[in-house]
């Protein structure tokens, strides 16, 4: 008995790496995506995960800071609230980005202090932020 177990069994590394099992370690946390879309934040041109929300996005801008970041990420914070322009609207909106899913071509215009301050580093250098 001992022998056919030896014989059939696979190494846990060899179980771990099938691509299926890969891909989905690698998305977490984000939502699955096939492809990155660009936007604009603040003037400067960003490749995000496609199927995400703008908040999770920023997080794959900024992963060093957007989880430390005083984010509730279900809207009671208010704290993600931005404006943006989507390609398809003539006016510009105010939006959370815990529950707006990113669109190829929208152009971020404001984003709250909370924000501008995780951000910092990715930002233009002539905004101004404010702990």
């Amino acid at each position: 008995m001992r022998e056919r177990q030896g014989s059939c069994s696979v190494a846990p590394q060899q179980q771990l790496q099938s691509p299926r099992k890969l891909d989905s370690v690698m998305s977490e946390p984000f939502r699955p995506y096939e492809k990155l879309v660009e936007i604009t934040l603040l003037g400067k041109k960003f490749q995000v995960p496609e199927r995400n929300s703008l908040l999770r996005c920023f997080q794959f801008i900024s992963p060093e800071t957007i989880p430390y970041g005083r984010f509730c990420w279900n809207q009671d914070c208010q704290y993600c609230r931005v404006t943006c322009q989507l390609p398809d609207d003539d006016d510009s909106r105010e939006m959370l980005a815990c529950k707006f899913i990113v669109m190829s071509g929208m152009e971020i215009t404001e984003l709250s202090q909370e924000l501008k301050w995780c951000l910092r580093s990715k930002l233009p250098q002539d905004e101004t932020v404010t702990p």
